[in-house]
């Protein structure tokens, strides 16, 4: 060190355990019980003090005091000697307070620079204006003095309008900070440290100072580590500061763009070592000041430090990659799976196997919590709870989800309250129970679903449930504890209240007969947590507008966001209840920056991820940042370089980790990565590929060759078999045997969807009733002078009587009146030429033939037949669809109307007798072209085809009259149905993928 300087700085190298490595240092001190240690997190606090346990080898010592600089606030020890400095600070304001009064701020532009109306809207923009104020305070930037300048002449005029939004920054909020005589918690945070190394600095504490782990980049913290690198017992203990960098590579550090734009892994900012020498040069020192502490010799392959260094080299210096001795990669392997549940399961195998060796530790380290949540989802299937750092967020709690679904289904947040999916996702929900037990409010969820949920939506609300089918003992203890939201309706409620009547009616609906709502919903550690956070919020709410009670599912989402708890996890299984694993460790990158363990995997090694994406943020642009002083989102990239390779030299074992697609779309290798594989490849090298992939691969696959399942042959006995079906369903018998097997023997049928939409179903129906209506008022004989008008008020009555919803009928309704227009013209010109003796629509028939088991009986229900005068019968069917080509007709692939003319003349349709000479569809589709009169064959054919059709059909019902005839699944290649309820059943997606195949 340097005497002329008095500084006190030391490093520990990346290869060696940090807290284990500064434990060992200190813990042979005589005056070890005064020292007092500062480290940057609560978490690297804790692992402090189990490191001193490891080194001491179980043996009793008393301990220095250890606090995190992260919770300044927090840690009275670090304060000592201050005197009343920390008592004249003003208190902080509470987070919830802070976020309700920037929220009334912003209710308060009533929608002036695009201000949110709502408060539901307005929470989450109050946490982006929390998130701007907090990084200005960590970096001392006045945005009341700085913002009003950010913007230049000239600029694009929506960033004057931000600026003028942000005036809640500038303006109003510091005046209401004063009035209520509070501060932010940054600012105090950052006060409280330059107290600290003032006192320090005026009076130099007689017991030994240590700052260890942290790079800097607060300002604050970089004051304070001068003060205590200066005192006489004070000492810094830097991460891994690069003291074999030469100094051509050194002073390229920190210099230029830091790869802005360009992709660079490694230049000025982006260096992992630019917050260290920028941290150095605050202190008044150099590399030369710091002395290196040697460590316990560590398993940590010697080479790996100088691979990670070669391949983050500033650009300048990328030349000596060609000069570099041979490098080393024992130790680590690569994962690259297919998509990002590919990587998680992966990381989950890996993970599993590392701690197979007694004591082995093991962690995954990421940024993509989305990846955590995978990885944590696949270790439950080995029965292992994976100690997260992150904790769990309350939304995603079991009693967070189960606030969520009750606000989502008691409240139009997105549709009428108790609308079925909804409903249905609350009442299925284990912490359900409406006073009954558990499985008992399953089970009536179940059977309110068959009896009145699947299919078209019943009208909103309880009475609309009752009416239609629902258990009335049920819903009406279902109204009674949900009567809290449900009476709240579409009124303006003050939002305290809302929360309050979310609560009530949540823990009504969790009361069971065992255990009263209370205690099963808050119950735990998670329950606690999300009890506390929510009273905290109600109070913060009170005074802020009336909102809609369809407003409440966005606010909770709100309120809950960013909110998470570390509790201890449980996981139950077979074997009792287990909680967190004691070495497997899921880690962010401040949580790992001082850790160790034995296996280490750095995951979602994607760019825009690991390291961070340079996003200036929401609400300046990167001149206005550089402007207003804010730091550069270059310096996010160096601090995560600086953790990566921390990271992977933390660790004798050390697996990188990405997925090739991400969200469905190819993802970019991180820059990181990038860099590691360019340098790698100049060698003509490749990080090793990691097993835990290809045990990925076969965990689910199944033992053996997979053998495709073949199509299904079921021959029932012929007593079984149907002996009635219509005309409709002869098509799908034709196409789809099977399907006939499943509706008619095994007597199966779909479910209808839930909350179905029935609009197209219910047009061809609209139609269908309307004219039927006309025609039995009309049904032969000239028509009225205004039978258009007279068939428009048919079909407005049928559209009518279905009561569908008014967006619908609205939409409908032109075309109705469209297609009116041309049936009356159409139906006057048939009159006109070929007068109708009788006209009969919506007949029902059957035919009864001869089966080669018994009599079989064919049933129709015809749209419309025309008895002519002279003798000739036609037949008539309305579409509103796609209607049967000619081929079609021809080839027997479409019978409906030649198997109805065969019936017809067969005396199938009471009052109908004579020779079809006619069958023709009318396409009614009410748009451009609004009706079309369309005859798939020619009038000599009909006899010919309507004979083959019969002969066909005929046939059809013989063969299955045979025992040995089976039920096909989909038998004619390139025809399959258009619609087909049972292809699951008949597993069409297996066979027909391997028939396909060869």
């Amino acid at each position: 060190m340097s005497g002329a300087l008095r500084v006190r700085l030391a490093s520990i190298p990346p290869e060696l355990p940090f807290l284990d490595t500064l434990a060992r240092r200190l813990v042979g001190r005589a005056d070890l019980a005064d020292c007092l240690v500062l480290l940057p997190t609560r978490r690297a606090a804790r692992g402090l003090a189990e490191a001193f346990l490891r080194v001491a080898d179980g043996r009793a010592m008393l301990l220095p005091r250890i606090a995190a600089l992260g919770a300044v606030d927090e840690a009275p020890l670090v304060l000592a000697g201050m005197g009343g400095q920390a008592l004249e600070l003003a208190p902080a304001v509470a987070a919830a307070e802070r976020l309700a009064v920037l929220s009334r701020m912003i209710l308060a532009m009533d929608g002036r620079f695009g201000a949110p109306r709502t408060l539901d809207r307005a929470w989450p923009l109050a946490a982006e204006l929390a998130r701007l104020m907090d990084e200005a305070a960590r970096a001392e930037v006045d945005l009341a003095a700085a913002l009003p300048g950010a913007a230049g002449i000239g600029w694009a005029r929506h960033w004057e309008v931000t600026l003028e939004f942000l005036g809640i920054v500038t303006r109003l909020w510091p005046a209401w900070l004063a009035e209520q005589g509070l501060m932010d918690a940054q600012v105090r945070a950052r006060r409280l440290l330059d107290a600290q190394g003032a006192s320090w600095e005026a009076r130099p504490p007689s017991h030994p100072v240590i700052v260890a782990g942290t790079t800097g980049g607060i300002p604050a913290v970089a004051r304070l580590l001068r003060v205590v690198a200066r005192l006489e017992h004070g000492l810094v203990v830097l991460p891994g500061l690069d003291l074999a960098l030469d100094e051509a590579a050194w002073s390229a550090v920190g210099q230029g763009t830091g790869g802005q734009g360009t992709g660079d892994a490694a230049g000025g900012e982006a260096h992992p070592q630019a917050s260290l020498k920028a941290l150095l040069a605050l202190i008044g020192a150099s590399r030369g000041d710091v002395e290196e502490w040697p460590g316990e010799p560590a398993d940590v392959p010697a080479g790996r430090v100088e691979l990670l260094r070669l391949a983050l080299l500033p650009a300048p210096a990328l030349s000596r990659w060609g000069a570099a001795r041979a490098l080393e990669l024992a130790g680590m392997s690569a994962i690259e799976a297919a998509d990002q549940q590919e990587e998680a399961l992966a990381i989950a195998i890996r993970l599993r196997q590392a701690i197979e060796l007694p004591g082995a530790r093991a962690a995954l380290v990421t940024p993509d919590r989305a990846l955590a949540a995978r990885v944590t989802a696949e270790l439950l299937r080995f029965g292992i709870v994976a100690n997260d750092s992150a904790g769990e967020p309350l939304g995603q709690t079991p009693a967070g989800v189960f606030l969520r679904l009750l606000a989502a289904a008691a409240t139009e947040a997105a549709g009428p309250p108790l609308s079925p999916v909804p409903l249905l996702a609350l009442l299925k929900h284990p912490l359900a129970a409406a006073g009954l037990s558990p499985a008992a409010c399953r089970a009536q969820a179940r059977a309110l679903e068959r009896r009145c949920l699947r299919g078209p939506a019943p009208t909103p609300g309880v009475d609309g449930l009752l009416a239609g089918g629902g258990d009335a003992g049920f819903l009406g203890r279902l109204g009674e504890r949900l009567a809290p939201l449900l009476r709240l309706e579409r009124r303006q409620v003050a939002p305290e209240a809302l929360i309050a009547a979310l609560l009530a009616a949540a823990e009504a609906m969790a009361e069971s007969e065992e255990a009263g709502g209370a205690a099963r919903l808050w119950g735990g550690e998670e329950g606690a947590a999300l009890a506390r956070h929510l009273g905290e919020a109600a109070a913060a709410l009170a005074g802020l507008p009336d909102q809609r009670a369809g407003n409440l599912s966005g606010l909770l989402d709100a309120l809950l966001e960013g909110a998470s708890v570390r509790g201890r996890r449980a996981l139950r299984g077979r074997e009792g209840v287990r909680g967190e694993h004691p070495r497997v460790f899921i880690w962010g990158l401040l949580e790992a920056r001082l850790q160790s363990v034995e296996l280490v995997i750095l995951g979602g090694l994607a760019e825009g991820i690991w390291p961070p994406a340079t996003d200036p943020g929401p609400w300046l642009s990167r001149p206005m940042r550089r402007a207003v002083g804010l730091p550069s989102p270059e310096e996010a990239v160096g601090l995560a370089a600086h953790d990566w390779m921390m990271s992977a030299c933390s660790a004798p074992l050390c697996v990188l980790s990405r997925a090739l697609r991400r969200d469905g779309a190819p993802a970019v290798p991180s820059r990181l990565w990038t860099r590691l594989a360019a340098l790698l490849s100049g060698r003509e090298m490749t990080l090793p590929a990691d097993p835990a992939l290809g045990w990925a691969r076969l965990l689910d696959r199944p033992a053996g060759v997979p053998q495709p399942v073949k199509p299904p042959r079921p021959c029932p006995p012929v007593a079984l078999r149907p002996r009635s079906l219509s005309v409709t369903q002869v098509e799908k018998w034709i196409i789809d045997p099977y399907a006939i097997y499943a509706r008619h023997v095994l007597r199966l049928r779909p479910l209808e969807e839930l909350d179905m939409s029935v609009d197209a179903i219910e047009y061809g129906e609209v139609v269908h009733d309307g004219i039927s209506r006309f025609l039995a008022d009309w049904p032969t004989g000239a028509l009225p002078a205004d039978a258009a008008v007279r068939l428009e008020g048919c079909l407005g009555a049928a559209l009518a009587d279905r009561r569908l919803r008014p967006a619908i009928a609205a939409w409908w309704s032109p075309r109705l009146r469209r297609i009116a227009d041309w049936v009356a013209g159409e139906e006057a010109r048939r009159r006109r030429e070929r007068p109708v003796r009788v006209l009969a629509a919506e007949l029902r028939g059957a035919w009864a033939l001869d089966g080669g088991a018994g009599p079989f009986v064919l049933t129709a229900r015809a749209d419309r037949i025309e008895c002519h005068e002279d003798g000739t019968v036609s037949i008539l069917d309305y579409k509103t669809g796609v209607i049967p080509t000619e081929d079609e007709v021809r080839a027997g692939h479409k019978p409906q109307l030649p198997l109805e003319a065969a019936m017809a003349e067969h005396g199938g349709f009471d009052g109908v007798a004579g020779v079809v000479g006619e069958y023709a569809y009318w396409k009614l589709t009410g748009g451009r072209m609004p009706g079309e009169a369309r005859s798939p064959v020619k009038a000599e054919e009909v006899r010919d085809i309507t004979r083959q059709a019969a002969e066909r059909f005929v046939a059809l019902v013989r063969s299955f009259d045979h025992p040995a005839q089976p039920y096909l699944s989909q038998p004619h290649a390139g025809r399959p149905p258009r619609f087909s309820d049972y292809a699951q059943l008949a597993r069409v997606g297996e066979w027909a993928a391997a028939t396909e195949a060869e």
